[in-house]
């Protein structure tokens, strides 16, 4: 194994200074051509001000501060006014992040997940588009602030953000005028739920060439009937959270129209189960303990996750469909005295995936949190300051063009540094294009102490862990 210093070494040795970021921006450069006008200049430089720029202050304003030679009237000319092609660079950036997670697959033989989730980016006023007091989960509470529904790819312990819609509240889509304020194309203002938006999402993605081996999702999305239906509809193979007072049948019921039972009150005419559904978090209650499997689902810094799986086959119905689907049912539990319980829904057969497989798809959501995390800790997703619709789809855009910039290099570096963070690598570029020698030598020297801290506490952890295994075996 390679010493932290020849690590260090090593990865700082891969990067090609400034030029290797240009490179990246440039190789996009057809789209951000807007009639004879080439942006693509500008665009390198809101890239490296998203790299540079701390949390909170990825605005235009501090980027005309930090970047040498840009201005911010071509920043605001080209995030909010400018025509270039902000489909075509999401769809490219969606391919090349297909391409480089594939490749990712077949060196470490992990599948590839394809994960829906939202996020919120709190706003202050009512003219920012889609602004509304809606449920933020960055807030843990209802609050000012746009909505996102997003999709990631997912790979082992990597997550890139590859597409997203703005949700758009009722009070939006039925304002005509606000709609013509903010700048909102007339065929995005037909109000769509979450989950609709998820699905043309993720229609989208297919069409650009997308690959993965699943589909995966909070309780939002795996509560949606529809998009369950769709999915089974494109074929696609799914595991999606849903809520504990979701509603099963354990055997399969029949639905049909009750027959009449006397000549008294109106003719039945809706479909009715002829058995009773069960809450989910009452179903667990009647689960033996040999029918739970301890599973190893990966390993973490605080020592390798276990986690009780239990899995069977169930029927869920819209009460509209002529017959309920069959579902395997995923119920998973982190091992403490008082465990996390999750629940999830599979169009996968019982027996398709093992207790191992089907937890390791469940746990892999947490991965693309930390996308989101990284996004806006790291590369200013929330932090824009501009209104329109152009503007917000246009700094998504190179939000998740910049991500993959970084991700790759993390990718490219994790076999000799395996420690190395997202932010650790923004860093580490930042200090190639605008540190000096001794700023560079300087961060190197922080990580390297901060990883052999982390690795001492990893590898005690991991003995830990082990040393009670034995315990409790013998």
């Amino acid at each position: 194994m390679l010493s932290e210093k020849k690590i260090f070494h090593f990865f700082i040795k891969s990067y090609i200074s400034v030029s290797y970021i240009i490179e990246h921006v440039k190789s996009y450069r057809r789209f951000f051509r807007a009639h004879r006008f080439d942006n693509t200049d500008t665009a390198i430089n809101y890239a490296l001000g998203l790299l540079k720029c701390e949390k909170g202050q990825a605005n235009m304003e501090r980027m005309e501060e930090e970047i040498d030679q840009s201005d911010y009237r071509a920043y605001q000319q080209f995030i909010s006014n400018s025509n270039w092609d902000c489909d075509g660079l999401l769809q490219a950036v969606a391919q090349d992040t297909s391409v480089l997670f594939s490749a990712q697959k077949e060196i470490n033989k992990l599948p590839v997940g394809y994960i829906i989730d939202e996020s919120g980016h709190l706003k202050k006023g009512k003219k920012s588009v889609g602004v509304s007091r809606q449920y933020a989960g960055v807030a843990g509470k209802v609050d000012n602030c746009q909505i996102g529904v997003y999709a990631s790819l997912v790979n082992h312990k990597s997550a890139a953000i590859i597409n997203q819609h703005l949700f758009l509240p009722k009070s939006w889509t039925d304002d005509a005028t606000r709609c013509e304020q903010a700048g909102i194309p007339k065929e995005h203002r037909n109000f769509k739920t979450k989950p609709e938006l998820a699905i043309k999402m993720l229609k989208q993605d297919i069409e650009r060439g997308v690959t993965f081996d699943w589909i995966g999702g909070d309780g939002l999305y795996g509560h949606s009937y529809e998009l369950c239906k769709s999915i089974d509809e494109m074929n696609l193979f799914f595991v999606l959270d849903v809520h504990k007072d979701e509603t099963v049948f354990e055997q399969e019921p029949k639905i049909e129209v009750p027959e009449r039972q006397s000549n008294r009150g109106k003719t039945p005419t809706n479909l009715k189960a002829d058995k009773p559904a069960i809450r989910l978090d009452k179903l667990i209650g009647n689960i033996p303990e040999h029918a739970w499997r301890k599973e190893e689902i990966r390993e973490t810094t605080t020592g390798k996750l276990y986690l009780y799986v239990y899995k069977t086959e169930v029927w869920s119905w819209d009460g509209k469909e002529a017959a309920a689907r069959k579902r395997t049912l995923i119920i998973t539990k982190t091992t403490e005295s008082t465990p996390r319980i999750k629940y999830s829904f599979s169009n996968g057969e019982l027996d398709q995936y093992s207790h191992q497989e089907y937890g390791y798809f469940v746990a892999q959501r947490y991965w693309v949190e930390r996308s989101f995390d990284d996004a806006k800790n790291e590369l200013g997703l929330s932090d824009y300051q501009t209104r329109k619709w152009t503007s917000w789809q246009h700094h998504h855009s190179l939000v998740m063009l910049t991500m993959l910039f970084v991700v790759r290099q993390q990718i490219e570096n994790q076999e000799e540094t395996p420690l190395l963070s997202f932010r650790d690598t923004r860093i580490l570029i930042i200090l190639q294009v605008f540190g000096t020698p001794e700023q560079i030598q300087q961060k190197l020297n922080q990580m390297e102490k901060r990883h052999k801290s982390r690795q001492y506490n990893i590898d005690r952890k991991y003995k830990k862990q082990s040393d009670s295994q034995v315990v409790i075996s013998s």
